[in-house]
């Protein structure tokens, strides 16, 4: 089994100045996961799903694998810029 590729770093959706709300319905036992996961390590859950964005494109070896870690480590800067700019 071959490693999985890395994400490309610098790429995030929350580089762009504007910002779109994402609403999904999910049962209450999957909004609990997602709001427990998150504050498990300090992010927020549109963090989360901001870090995830360039991991699903079609037709692209990264869609394979997600690393975890790489994500929430994404989703640390990605709150962290978002606090800079509420300042």
């Amino acid at each position: 089994m071959r490693p999985p590729p890395q994400q490309n770093k610098g790429t995030t959706v929350s580089d762009e100045s504007s910002r779109k709300a994402l609403h999904a319905y999910v049962t209450d036992g999957a909004h609990d996961q997602w709001h427990g996961f998150a504050a498990e390590q300090g992010v927020s859950v549109s963090a989360i799903l901001e870090a995830l964005a360039p991991t699903l494109t079609v037709n692209d070896e990264r869609a394979e694998y997600v690393n975890v870690l790489e994500v929430i480590t994404e989703a640390r800067r990605i709150d962290a810029r978002r606090r800079r700019r509420r300042r």
